[in-house]
């Protein structure tokens, strides 16, 4: 199986992750983003303890594609300190992985 990796970032609005979601797919930095619902997340910020609503946005993609993603994802995020996580897949079905290394080709 070719290897693939999963690039998670959270946003506060459904608008937001729907924009980093197509420009991703649309450069082919991802072969495919998925929003996810509404979550609520509770962090230290700025000496305080923080909960906002947020949205999570999971990015497939193939893995010399992850840095050319994170910088476009951290050049677009609207937070000051984004949470960007990078996950290497390390099994799965090796036609979904074919799949994404194909459509992260420009």
């Amino acid at each position: 199986m070719e290897q693939i990796s999963v690039v998670t970032t959270v946003v506060d609005a459904r608008s937001v992750a729907d924009v980093l979601a197509a420009a991703a797919v649309a450069g082919r930095l991802a072969a495919c983003a998925q929003v996810g619902g509404q979550v609520d997340s509770t962090y230290w910020w700025q000496s305080n303890v923080e909960t906002t609503a947020e949205w999570s946005v999971q990015f497939k993609t193939a893995p010399d594609r992850v840095d050319a993603l994170v910088a476009q994802l951290r050049a677009n995020h609207p937070y000051e300190v984004p949470e960007i996580l990078v996950t290497t897949v390390g099994s799965g079905n090796p036609e979904y992985a074919a799949w994404v290394v194909e459509h992260t080709r420009p």
